[in-house]
Protein backbone atom coordinates (compact mmCIF):
# COMPACT_ATOMS: atom_id res chain seq x y z
CA UNK A 1 0.00 0.00 0.00
CA UNK A 2 1.40 3.40 -1.00
CA UNK A 3 1.62 5.79 1.98
CA UNK A 4 -0.14 9.12 1.57
CA UNK A 5 2.43 11.92 1.61
CA UNK A 6 2.20 14.18 4.63
CA UNK A 7 1.06 17.70 3.83
CA UNK A 8 2.37 19.28 7.02
CA UNK A 9 5.94 20.50 6.86
CA UNK A 10 8.60 20.15 9.58
CA UNK A 11 9.42 23.31 11.52
CA UNK A 12 11.75 25.48 9.50
CA UNK A 13 15.09 26.27 11.16
CA UNK A 14 14.42 29.91 10.27
CA UNK A 15 11.36 29.94 12.53
CA UNK A 16 13.52 28.87 15.45
CA UNK A 17 16.09 31.53 14.59
CA UNK A 18 13.46 34.27 14.41
CA UNK A 19 11.90 33.22 17.72
CA UNK A 20 15.24 33.54 19.46
CA UNK A 21 15.97 37.10 18.37
CA UNK A 22 15.92 39.94 20.90
CA UNK A 23 12.66 41.89 21.15
CA UNK A 24 14.17 45.28 22.14
CA UNK A 25 15.59 47.60 19.47
CA UNK A 26 18.25 50.22 20.46
CA UNK A 27 17.79 53.91 19.54
CA UNK A 28 18.91 54.93 16.06
CA UNK A 29 22.23 56.68 15.23
CA UNK A 30 24.07 55.24 18.20
CA UNK A 31 26.93 52.73 18.36
CA UNK A 32 24.46 50.33 19.83
CA UNK A 33 22.12 50.93 16.88
CA UNK A 34 24.94 50.31 14.38
CA UNK A 35 25.86 47.12 16.15
CA UNK A 36 22.21 46.15 16.09
CA UNK A 37 22.00 46.81 12.30
CA UNK A 38 25.04 44.62 11.73
CA UNK A 39 23.54 41.92 13.89
CA UNK A 40 20.24 42.21 12.05
CA UNK A 41 21.97 41.92 8.67
CA UNK A 42 23.90 38.89 9.84
CA UNK A 43 20.72 37.41 11.27
CA UNK A 44 18.88 37.92 7.97
CA UNK A 45 21.62 36.12 6.07
CA UNK A 46 21.54 33.24 8.54
CA UNK A 47 17.77 33.12 8.32
CA UNK A 48 17.93 32.97 4.50
CA UNK A 49 20.49 30.17 4.56
CA UNK A 50 18.49 28.20 7.10
CA UNK A 51 15.33 28.68 5.05
CA UNK A 52 17.11 27.50 1.92
CA UNK A 53 17.97 24.21 3.59
CA UNK A 54 14.27 23.35 3.48
CA UNK A 55 14.71 22.81 -0.26
CA UNK A 56 17.55 20.31 0.03
CA UNK A 57 16.82 16.68 -0.78
CA UNK A 58 17.40 14.81 2.48
CA UNK A 59 15.59 12.73 5.08
CA UNK A 60 14.20 15.74 6.96
CA UNK A 61 12.68 17.14 3.80
CA UNK A 62 11.39 13.88 2.33
CA UNK A 63 7.69 14.81 2.87
CA UNK A 64 8.30 18.07 1.04
CA UNK A 65 10.09 16.15 -1.75
CA UNK A 66 7.17 13.73 -2.22
CA UNK A 67 4.56 16.49 -2.20
CA UNK A 68 6.37 18.76 -4.66
CA UNK A 69 7.35 16.02 -7.11
CA UNK A 70 3.76 14.77 -7.12
CA UNK A 71 2.64 18.28 -7.98
CA UNK A 72 4.97 18.21 -10.98
CA UNK A 73 3.82 14.76 -12.06
CA UNK A 74 0.18 15.82 -11.77
CA UNK A 75 0.84 18.94 -13.83
CA UNK A 76 2.28 16.84 -16.66
CA UNK A 77 -0.49 14.22 -16.44
CA UNK A 78 -3.16 16.92 -16.52
CA UNK A 79 -1.54 18.48 -19.55
CA UNK A 80 -1.47 15.11 -21.34
CA UNK A 81 -5.18 14.63 -20.68
CA UNK A 82 -5.99 18.04 -22.15
CA UNK A 83 -3.65 18.03 -25.16
CA UNK A 84 -5.35 17.28 -28.47
CA UNK A 85 -2.57 17.95 -30.97
CA UNK A 86 1.23 17.79 -30.95
CA UNK A 87 1.90 21.54 -31.03
CA UNK A 88 0.21 24.92 -30.63
CA UNK A 89 1.97 26.75 -33.45
CA UNK A 90 3.55 29.30 -31.13
CA UNK A 91 6.28 31.36 -32.83
CA UNK A 92 9.85 31.89 -31.59
CA UNK A 93 9.21 35.62 -31.11
CA UNK A 94 6.14 34.95 -28.97
CA UNK A 95 8.02 32.50 -26.77
CA UNK A 96 11.05 34.76 -26.50
CA UNK A 97 8.88 37.64 -25.24
CA UNK A 98 7.08 35.42 -22.77
CA UNK A 99 10.32 34.04 -21.33
CA UNK A 100 11.95 37.48 -21.22
CA UNK A 101 9.08 38.75 -19.08
CA UNK A 102 9.98 36.33 -16.25
CA UNK A 103 11.86 38.06 -13.42
CA UNK A 104 14.45 35.50 -12.34
CA UNK A 105 15.50 37.78 -9.49
CA UNK A 106 12.13 37.34 -7.73
CA UNK A 107 11.30 33.75 -6.75
CA UNK A 108 7.67 32.70 -6.71
CA UNK A 109 6.01 31.87 -3.38
CA UNK A 110 5.73 28.11 -3.82
CA UNK A 111 5.91 25.14 -6.17
CA UNK A 112 2.29 25.49 -7.25
CA UNK A 113 2.94 29.04 -8.45
CA UNK A 114 6.11 27.98 -10.27
CA UNK A 115 4.25 25.13 -12.01
CA UNK A 116 1.44 27.49 -13.00
CA UNK A 117 4.04 29.75 -14.58
CA UNK A 118 5.68 26.73 -16.24
CA UNK A 119 2.37 25.92 -17.90
CA UNK A 120 2.56 29.28 -19.65
CA UNK A 121 6.25 29.26 -20.57
CA UNK A 122 6.71 25.57 -21.43
CA UNK A 123 4.02 22.93 -20.99
CA UNK A 124 1.31 24.72 -22.98
CA UNK A 125 3.48 25.07 -26.07
CA UNK A 126 5.80 22.05 -25.84
CA UNK A 127 6.04 19.68 -28.80
CA UNK A 128 4.52 16.40 -27.63
CA UNK A 129 6.15 13.32 -29.12
CA UNK A 130 3.53 10.95 -27.72
CA UNK A 131 0.85 12.39 -30.01
CA UNK A 132 -0.02 10.23 -33.02
CA UNK A 133 0.22 13.28 -35.31
CA UNK A 134 3.88 13.85 -34.39
CA UNK A 135 5.77 12.24 -37.26
CA UNK A 136 8.88 14.35 -37.70
CA UNK A 137 12.20 13.38 -36.13
CA UNK A 138 13.68 10.40 -34.30
CA UNK A 139 11.85 11.28 -31.10
CA UNK A 140 9.99 8.41 -29.51
CA UNK A 141 7.14 8.27 -27.03
CA UNK A 142 8.78 7.07 -23.83
CA UNK A 143 7.86 4.06 -21.70
CA UNK A 144 6.71 4.57 -18.13
CA UNK A 145 9.30 2.26 -16.47
CA UNK A 146 12.01 4.53 -17.87
CA UNK A 147 10.26 7.56 -16.35
CA UNK A 148 10.36 5.81 -12.99
CA UNK A 149 14.07 5.33 -13.51
CA UNK A 150 14.44 9.02 -14.41
CA UNK A 151 12.79 10.04 -11.15
CA UNK A 152 15.04 7.76 -9.11
CA UNK A 153 18.33 8.61 -10.78
CA UNK A 154 17.79 12.37 -10.68
CA UNK A 155 17.01 12.26 -6.95
CA UNK A 156 19.85 9.99 -5.85
CA UNK A 157 22.08 11.84 -8.35
CA UNK A 158 24.87 9.29 -8.66
CA UNK A 159 27.80 10.39 -10.79
CA UNK A 160 29.18 7.65 -12.98
CA UNK A 161 32.79 8.77 -13.18
CA UNK A 162 34.18 6.85 -10.21
CA UNK A 163 33.24 3.89 -8.06
CA UNK A 164 33.19 6.02 -4.90
CA UNK A 165 30.45 8.18 -6.45
CA UNK A 166 28.26 5.45 -7.87
CA UNK A 167 28.84 1.93 -6.45
CA UNK A 168 25.89 -0.21 -7.58
CA UNK A 169 25.18 2.16 -10.47
CA UNK A 170 28.55 1.24 -11.94
CA UNK A 171 27.71 -2.46 -11.90
CA UNK A 172 24.27 -1.92 -13.41
CA UNK A 173 25.75 0.08 -16.27
CA UNK A 174 28.45 -2.53 -16.84
CA UNK A 175 25.88 -5.32 -16.88
CA UNK A 176 23.81 -3.46 -19.48
CA UNK A 177 26.90 -2.91 -21.63
CA UNK A 178 27.58 -6.66 -21.50
CA UNK A 179 23.94 -7.35 -22.39
CA UNK A 180 24.04 -4.98 -25.36
CA UNK A 181 27.37 -6.34 -26.61
CA UNK A 182 25.91 -9.83 -26.40
CA UNK A 183 22.89 -8.82 -28.47
CA UNK A 184 25.25 -7.38 -31.08
CA UNK A 185 27.44 -10.53 -31.05
CA UNK A 186 30.59 -8.54 -30.40
CA UNK A 187 32.30 -11.36 -28.48
CA UNK A 188 33.58 -12.04 -24.99
CA UNK A 189 36.20 -9.26 -25.02
CA UNK A 190 33.69 -6.50 -25.77
CA UNK A 191 33.10 -3.51 -23.52
CA UNK A 192 31.65 -0.03 -23.72
CA UNK A 193 30.22 2.94 -21.89
CA UNK A 194 27.01 4.97 -21.81
CA UNK A 195 27.10 8.37 -23.50
CA UNK A 196 24.87 11.40 -23.96
CA UNK A 197 23.83 10.49 -27.51
CA UNK A 198 24.78 9.18 -30.91
CA UNK A 199 26.94 12.17 -31.80
CA UNK A 200 29.07 11.67 -28.71
CA UNK A 201 29.25 7.93 -29.28
CA UNK A 202 30.41 8.49 -32.87
CA UNK A 203 32.94 11.08 -31.70
CA UNK A 204 34.43 8.68 -29.16
CA UNK A 205 34.51 5.85 -31.70
CA UNK A 206 36.39 8.00 -34.20
CA UNK A 207 38.70 9.31 -31.47
CA UNK A 208 39.65 5.72 -30.70
CA UNK A 209 40.02 5.00 -34.42
CA UNK A 210 42.24 8.04 -34.85
CA UNK A 211 44.47 7.15 -31.91
CA UNK A 212 44.63 3.54 -33.10
CA UNK A 213 45.76 4.71 -36.56
CA UNK A 214 48.25 7.19 -35.09
CA UNK A 215 49.77 4.45 -32.93
CA UNK A 216 50.41 2.46 -36.12
CA UNK A 217 51.90 5.51 -37.87
CA UNK A 218 54.30 6.10 -35.01
CA UNK A 219 55.80 2.68 -35.62
CA UNK A 220 56.89 3.76 -39.09
CA UNK A 221 60.57 4.85 -39.35
CA UNK A 222 61.00 8.59 -38.86
CA UNK A 223 57.60 9.13 -37.25
CA UNK A 224 58.52 8.36 -33.65
CA UNK A 225 59.09 11.99 -32.61
CA UNK A 226 56.42 13.68 -34.73
CA UNK A 227 53.65 15.53 -32.91
CA UNK A 228 50.04 14.49 -33.43
CA UNK A 229 49.06 17.24 -35.92
CA UNK A 230 51.86 16.17 -38.24
CA UNK A 231 50.48 12.63 -38.37
CA UNK A 232 46.85 13.49 -39.15
CA UNK A 233 47.09 14.85 -42.67
CA UNK A 234 47.10 11.43 -44.35
CA UNK A 235 44.13 9.99 -42.43
CA UNK A 236 40.78 9.48 -44.17
CA UNK A 237 37.30 8.34 -43.07
CA UNK A 238 35.01 6.59 -45.57
CA UNK A 239 31.23 6.73 -45.16
CA UNK A 240 28.13 7.02 -47.32
CA UNK A 241 26.71 10.30 -48.57
CA UNK A 242 23.62 9.54 -46.43
CA UNK A 243 25.50 9.03 -43.16
CA UNK A 244 24.92 11.23 -40.11
CA UNK A 245 26.50 14.69 -40.07
CA UNK A 246 28.22 13.88 -36.76
CA UNK A 247 30.84 11.99 -38.76
CA UNK A 248 31.94 15.23 -40.42
CA UNK A 249 31.73 17.17 -37.15
CA UNK A 250 33.80 14.54 -35.37
CA UNK A 251 36.46 14.69 -38.07
CA UNK A 252 36.68 18.43 -37.60
CA UNK A 253 36.87 18.24 -33.80
CA UNK A 254 39.54 15.55 -34.00
CA UNK A 255 41.81 17.82 -36.01
CA UNK A 256 41.32 16.03 -39.33
CA UNK A 257 39.07 18.58 -41.00
CA UNK A 258 35.77 18.08 -42.79
CA UNK A 259 37.58 17.13 -45.99
CA UNK A 260 39.10 14.08 -44.32
CA UNK A 261 35.69 12.42 -44.72
CA UNK A 262 35.35 10.74 -48.11
CA UNK A 263 31.65 10.56 -49.11
CA UNK A 264 30.80 7.31 -50.88
CA UNK A 265 27.91 7.00 -53.33
CA UNK A 266 24.80 4.97 -52.53
CA UNK A 267 22.76 2.54 -54.59
CA UNK A 268 19.18 3.50 -55.59
CA UNK A 269 17.91 2.01 -52.31
CA UNK A 270 20.15 4.49 -50.42
CA UNK A 271 22.55 1.92 -48.99
CA UNK A 272 26.27 2.44 -49.50
CA UNK A 273 27.56 1.02 -52.77
CA UNK A 274 30.38 -1.46 -51.94
CA UNK A 275 31.96 -1.12 -55.38
CA UNK A 276 32.11 2.66 -54.97
CA UNK A 277 33.72 2.17 -51.55
CA UNK A 278 36.31 -0.22 -52.99
CA UNK A 279 37.15 2.26 -55.72
CA UNK A 280 37.45 5.21 -53.31
CA UNK A 281 39.68 3.31 -50.91
CA UNK A 282 41.94 2.12 -53.73
CA UNK A 283 42.30 5.65 -55.09
CA UNK A 284 43.20 7.06 -51.69
CA UNK A 285 45.69 4.26 -51.05
CA UNK A 286 47.38 4.92 -54.38
CA UNK A 287 47.61 8.61 -53.45
CA UNK A 288 49.55 7.72 -50.30
CA UNK A 289 46.63 8.33 -47.91
CA UNK A 290 45.72 6.08 -44.98
CA UNK A 291 42.26 4.65 -44.35
CA UNK A 292 41.63 5.51 -40.70
CA UNK A 293 38.03 4.29 -40.50
CA UNK A 294 35.12 2.94 -42.48
CA UNK A 295 31.78 4.02 -41.04
CA UNK A 296 28.63 2.05 -41.88
CA UNK A 297 25.15 3.21 -40.93
CA UNK A 298 22.54 0.80 -39.63
CA UNK A 299 19.49 2.97 -40.11
CA UNK A 300 20.18 6.22 -41.96
CA UNK A 301 18.31 9.25 -40.62
CA UNK A 302 16.31 9.89 -43.79
CA UNK A 303 15.76 6.48 -45.35
CA UNK A 304 16.35 4.00 -42.51
CA UNK A 305 18.78 2.19 -44.81
CA UNK A 306 21.14 -0.42 -43.38
CA UNK A 307 24.45 -0.43 -45.22
CA UNK A 308 26.01 -3.73 -46.40
CA UNK A 309 27.87 -4.38 -43.16
CA UNK A 310 29.64 -7.58 -44.16
CA UNK A 311 31.00 -6.15 -47.42
CA UNK A 312 32.14 -2.96 -45.70
CA UNK A 313 33.82 -4.91 -42.90
CA UNK A 314 35.81 -6.88 -45.46
CA UNK A 315 37.04 -3.73 -47.17
CA UNK A 316 37.95 -2.11 -43.86
CA UNK A 317 39.94 -5.19 -42.90
CA UNK A 318 41.72 -5.27 -46.25
CA UNK A 319 43.04 -1.74 -45.71
CA UNK A 320 43.64 -2.06 -41.96
CA UNK A 321 40.93 0.49 -41.17
CA UNK A 322 38.74 0.70 -38.08
CA UNK A 323 35.18 -0.48 -38.83
CA UNK A 324 32.51 1.50 -36.99
CA UNK A 325 28.76 0.91 -37.24
CA UNK A 326 26.49 3.84 -36.43
CA UNK A 327 23.35 2.04 -35.26
CA UNK A 328 21.95 5.03 -33.36
CA UNK A 329 18.61 4.54 -35.15
CA UNK A 330 18.72 0.88 -36.11
CA UNK A 331 20.06 -0.36 -32.78
CA UNK A 332 16.53 -1.23 -31.69
CA UNK A 333 16.61 -4.03 -34.24
CA UNK A 334 18.63 -6.07 -31.75
CA UNK A 335 15.41 -6.64 -29.75
CA UNK A 336 13.11 -6.87 -32.78
CA UNK A 337 11.05 -10.02 -33.03
CA UNK A 338 11.04 -9.93 -36.85
CA UNK A 339 13.87 -7.77 -38.18
CA UNK A 340 16.90 -8.48 -36.00
CA UNK A 341 18.66 -10.19 -38.94
CA UNK A 342 19.34 -6.73 -40.41
CA UNK A 343 22.06 -6.27 -37.77
CA UNK A 344 23.88 -9.54 -38.45
CA UNK A 345 27.03 -7.80 -39.64
CA UNK A 346 27.62 -5.95 -36.37
CA UNK A 347 29.60 -8.95 -35.14
CA UNK A 348 32.41 -7.75 -37.43
CA UNK A 349 32.47 -4.17 -36.13
CA UNK A 350 35.29 -2.68 -34.09
CA UNK A 351 32.76 -0.32 -32.49
CA UNK A 352 29.01 0.27 -32.54
CA UNK A 353 26.83 3.25 -31.58
CA UNK A 354 23.39 2.57 -30.11
CA UNK A 355 20.86 5.23 -29.08
CA UNK A 356 18.46 3.82 -26.52
CA UNK A 357 16.55 7.12 -26.58
CA UNK A 358 15.42 6.41 -30.14
CA UNK A 359 14.23 2.86 -30.75
CA UNK A 360 14.30 1.61 -27.15
CA UNK A 361 11.73 4.28 -26.18
CA UNK A 362 13.87 5.84 -23.45
CA UNK A 363 13.88 9.48 -22.35
CA UNK A 364 16.78 11.62 -23.55
CA UNK A 365 19.57 11.02 -22.92
CA UNK A 366 20.52 7.35 -23.19
CA UNK A 367 23.13 6.12 -25.64
CA UNK A 368 26.13 3.81 -25.62
CA UNK A 369 29.33 3.08 -27.46
CA UNK A 370 30.39 -0.58 -27.67
CA UNK A 371 33.83 -1.84 -28.72
CA UNK A 372 34.77 -5.38 -29.71
CA UNK A 373 38.13 -5.21 -27.91
CA UNK A 374 37.91 -3.65 -24.45
CA UNK A 375 41.58 -2.65 -24.58
CA UNK A 376 40.72 -0.07 -27.25
CA UNK A 377 38.93 2.03 -24.61
CA UNK A 378 42.40 2.71 -23.21
CA UNK A 379 42.82 5.26 -26.01
CA UNK A 380 40.63 7.66 -24.00
CA UNK A 381 42.02 6.87 -20.53
CA UNK A 382 43.71 9.61 -18.52
CA UNK A 383 44.61 9.20 -14.85
CA UNK A 384 44.15 12.11 -12.43
CA UNK A 385 45.47 11.71 -8.89
CA UNK A 386 42.49 13.58 -7.40
CA UNK A 387 39.87 11.42 -9.14
CA UNK A 388 41.00 8.18 -10.81
CA UNK A 389 44.66 7.54 -9.96
CA UNK A 390 46.47 4.84 -11.86
CA UNK A 391 46.82 2.93 -8.60
CA UNK A 392 43.02 2.51 -8.59
CA UNK A 393 43.17 0.85 -12.00
CA UNK A 394 45.92 -1.48 -10.81
CA UNK A 395 43.72 -2.36 -7.84
CA UNK A 396 40.86 -3.10 -10.31
CA UNK A 397 38.60 -0.43 -8.84
CA UNK A 398 35.93 0.07 -11.53
CA UNK A 399 36.09 3.76 -12.42
CA UNK A 400 33.94 4.36 -15.49
CA UNK A 401 35.72 7.64 -16.29
CA UNK A 402 38.61 5.47 -17.49
CA UNK A 403 36.40 4.51 -20.47
CA UNK A 404 34.62 7.78 -21.13
CA UNK A 405 35.29 11.18 -22.66
CA UNK A 406 32.92 12.59 -20.04
CA UNK A 407 33.78 13.04 -16.39
CA UNK A 408 30.61 13.84 -14.44
CA UNK A 409 27.89 11.68 -15.99
CA UNK A 410 24.30 10.77 -15.15
CA UNK A 411 23.15 7.25 -14.30
CA UNK A 412 21.09 7.04 -17.51
CA UNK A 413 21.53 3.28 -17.61
CA UNK A 414 18.98 2.96 -14.81
CA UNK A 415 16.15 3.87 -17.20
CA UNK A 416 16.98 0.96 -19.51
CA UNK A 417 17.55 -1.36 -16.54
CA UNK A 418 14.06 -0.75 -15.13
CA UNK A 419 12.54 -1.00 -18.61
CA UNK A 420 14.06 -4.45 -19.12
CA UNK A 421 13.14 -5.58 -15.60
CA UNK A 422 9.52 -4.42 -15.93
CA UNK A 423 8.71 -4.82 -19.65
CA UNK A 424 11.38 -7.09 -21.09
CA UNK A 425 13.33 -6.86 -24.34
CA UNK A 426 10.69 -8.59 -26.44
CA UNK A 427 8.09 -5.98 -25.51
CA UNK A 428 10.44 -3.20 -26.61
CA UNK A 429 11.03 -5.03 -29.85
CA UNK A 430 7.30 -5.31 -30.43
CA UNK A 431 6.97 -1.51 -30.18
CA UNK A 432 9.64 -0.98 -32.84
CA UNK A 433 8.20 -3.72 -35.05
CA UNK A 434 4.81 -1.96 -35.00
CA UNK A 435 6.44 1.27 -36.16
CA UNK A 436 8.27 -0.53 -39.00
CA UNK A 437 5.08 -2.27 -40.11
CA UNK A 438 3.11 0.99 -40.03
CA UNK A 439 5.75 2.64 -42.23
CA UNK A 440 5.38 -0.15 -44.78
CA UNK A 441 1.61 0.38 -44.90
CA UNK A 442 2.00 4.14 -45.25
CA UNK A 443 4.53 3.58 -48.03
CA UNK A 444 1.93 1.60 -49.97
CA UNK A 445 -0.61 4.41 -49.55
CA UNK A 446 1.81 7.12 -50.71
CA UNK A 447 3.06 5.08 -53.66
CA UNK A 448 -0.52 4.70 -54.92
CA UNK A 449 -1.48 8.36 -54.43
CA UNK A 450 -1.17 10.45 -57.64
CA UNK A 451 -0.55 13.65 -55.66
CA UNK A 452 2.58 12.37 -53.94
CA UNK A 453 5.97 10.99 -54.97
CA UNK A 454 7.77 8.50 -52.73
CA UNK A 455 11.55 8.88 -52.92
CA UNK A 456 12.23 5.26 -51.91
CA UNK A 457 10.44 2.33 -50.37
CA UNK A 458 10.64 2.44 -46.55
CA UNK A 459 13.31 0.29 -44.93
CA UNK A 460 12.66 0.92 -41.22
CA UNK A 461 10.17 3.53 -40.01
CA UNK A 462 10.91 6.63 -42.12
CA UNK A 463 9.34 7.74 -45.39
CA UNK A 464 10.68 10.46 -47.68
CA UNK A 465 8.13 11.88 -50.14
CA UNK A 466 6.84 15.10 -51.63
CA UNK A 467 3.57 16.66 -52.71
CA UNK A 468 3.75 17.00 -56.50
CA UNK A 469 0.26 16.80 -57.93
CA UNK A 470 -0.84 16.59 -61.54
CA UNK A 471 -1.54 20.14 -62.76
CA UNK A 472 -2.87 21.83 -65.86
CA UNK A 473 -6.07 21.46 -67.82
CA UNK A 474 -4.63 19.71 -70.84
CA UNK A 475 -5.14 16.21 -69.50
CA UNK A 476 -1.56 15.30 -70.29
CA UNK A 477 -0.99 14.06 -66.76
CA UNK A 478 2.04 16.26 -66.17
CA UNK A 479 3.11 16.82 -62.59
CA UNK A 480 3.94 20.12 -60.99
CA UNK A 481 7.33 21.22 -62.31
CA UNK A 482 10.43 20.55 -60.19
CA UNK A 483 11.15 24.15 -59.26
CA UNK A 484 7.59 24.85 -58.15
CA UNK A 485 7.55 21.61 -56.17
CA UNK A 486 10.85 22.61 -54.59
CA UNK A 487 9.33 25.86 -53.33
CA UNK A 488 6.00 24.33 -52.37
CA UNK A 489 7.01 21.46 -50.08
CA UNK A 490 8.93 23.51 -47.47
CA UNK A 491 5.98 25.92 -47.44
CA UNK A 492 3.60 23.02 -46.77
CA UNK A 493 5.72 21.83 -43.89
CA UNK A 494 5.94 25.31 -42.37
CA UNK A 495 2.19 25.91 -42.68
CA UNK A 496 1.30 22.57 -41.10
CA UNK A 497 3.75 23.19 -38.25
CA UNK A 498 2.27 26.64 -37.66
CA UNK A 499 -1.20 25.08 -37.44
CA UNK A 500 0.00 22.70 -34.73
CA UNK A 501 -2.25 19.95 -36.10
CA UNK A 502 0.70 17.77 -37.09
CA UNK A 503 4.49 17.88 -37.18
CA UNK A 504 6.43 16.45 -40.12
CA UNK A 505 10.07 16.80 -41.10
CA UNK A 506 11.79 17.94 -44.25
CA UNK A 507 14.96 16.94 -46.08
CA UNK A 508 16.63 17.13 -49.48
CA UNK A 509 17.17 14.39 -52.05
CA UNK A 510 19.48 15.20 -54.96
CA UNK A 511 19.17 18.87 -54.04
CA UNK A 512 15.35 18.87 -54.07
CA UNK A 513 13.07 19.49 -51.09
CA UNK A 514 11.04 16.59 -49.74
CA UNK A 515 8.81 15.92 -46.73
CA UNK A 516 9.53 13.15 -44.27
CA UNK A 517 7.62 10.98 -41.83
CA UNK A 518 9.50 9.38 -38.93
CA UNK A 519 7.15 6.89 -37.30
CA UNK A 520 8.01 5.61 -33.82
CA UNK A 521 4.63 5.58 -32.11
CA UNK A 522 3.24 2.05 -31.78
CA UNK A 523 -0.21 3.48 -31.01
CA UNK A 524 -0.40 5.56 -34.19
CA UNK A 525 -2.71 4.00 -36.76
CA UNK A 526 -2.84 4.08 -40.53
CA UNK A 527 -5.88 6.30 -40.09
CA UNK A 528 -3.84 8.80 -38.08
CA UNK A 529 -1.20 9.03 -40.79
CA UNK A 530 -3.85 9.26 -43.52
CA UNK A 531 -5.19 12.33 -41.73
CA UNK A 532 -1.73 13.91 -41.85
CA UNK A 533 -1.50 13.07 -45.56
CA UNK A 534 -4.85 14.76 -46.20
CA UNK A 535 -3.70 17.79 -44.20
CA UNK A 536 -0.56 18.00 -46.34
CA UNK A 537 -2.64 17.65 -49.51
CA UNK A 538 -5.17 20.33 -48.58
CA UNK A 539 -2.43 22.68 -47.40
CA UNK A 540 -0.50 22.21 -50.63
CA UNK A 541 -3.58 22.69 -52.77
CA UNK A 542 -4.44 25.83 -50.85
CA UNK A 543 -0.97 27.27 -51.32
CA UNK A 544 -1.08 26.50 -55.05
CA UNK A 545 -4.50 28.11 -55.36
CA UNK A 546 -3.34 31.20 -53.51
CA UNK A 547 -0.30 31.44 -55.75
CA UNK A 548 -2.50 31.12 -58.86
CA UNK A 549 -4.56 34.10 -57.69
CA UNK A 550 -1.50 36.38 -57.41
CA UNK A 551 -1.15 38.60 -60.50
CA UNK A 552 1.71 37.57 -62.75
CA UNK A 553 3.60 40.84 -62.20
CA UNK A 554 3.42 40.37 -58.43
CA UNK A 555 4.71 36.80 -58.69
CA UNK A 556 7.58 37.97 -60.88
CA UNK A 557 8.52 40.69 -58.42
CA UNK A 558 8.47 38.23 -55.51
CA UNK A 559 10.55 35.71 -57.43
CA UNK A 560 13.10 38.37 -58.33
CA UNK A 561 13.28 39.48 -54.70
CA UNK A 562 13.85 35.91 -53.56
CA UNK A 563 16.60 35.48 -56.12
Amino acid sequence: MTPTPRTEQPPAPSDIAVAGRAANTPAANTPAANDHDADADFGARVELALSATNHLFNARNSPRYVAQVLQGVNAVATKLDRTRQPFTGVTPSEMKARIAAVDLGRPLPDTAAALAELEDVYLKDAVYFHDAKYAAHLNCPVVIPALVGEAVLSAVNSSMDTWDQSAGATMIERRLIDWTAGRLNLGADADGVFTSGGSQSNLQALLIARNHAVAALRREPGNEQLRLPQLLERLRIFTSVDSHFSIQKSASMLGLGYDAVVPVACTPDHTLDPSALAEAMAENHDAGLLAMAVVATAGTTDFGAVDPLVDMAALASAYGAWFHVDAAYGGGLMVSNRYSHLLNGTRLADSVTVDFHKTFFQPVSSSALLVRNKAMLGHVTYYADYLNPESAARAEIPNQVDKSIQTTRRFDALKLWLTLRIMGAEALGALFDEAIDLAARVGTVLAADPDFELAAAPRLSTLVFRYRPVVGDGGDGSRLDEDSSDALNPAIRAAVFASGQAVVAGTKVDGRHYLKFTLLNAEATLGDIREIIELLRSTGAGLLAAQANIPETTRTTKNEAAA
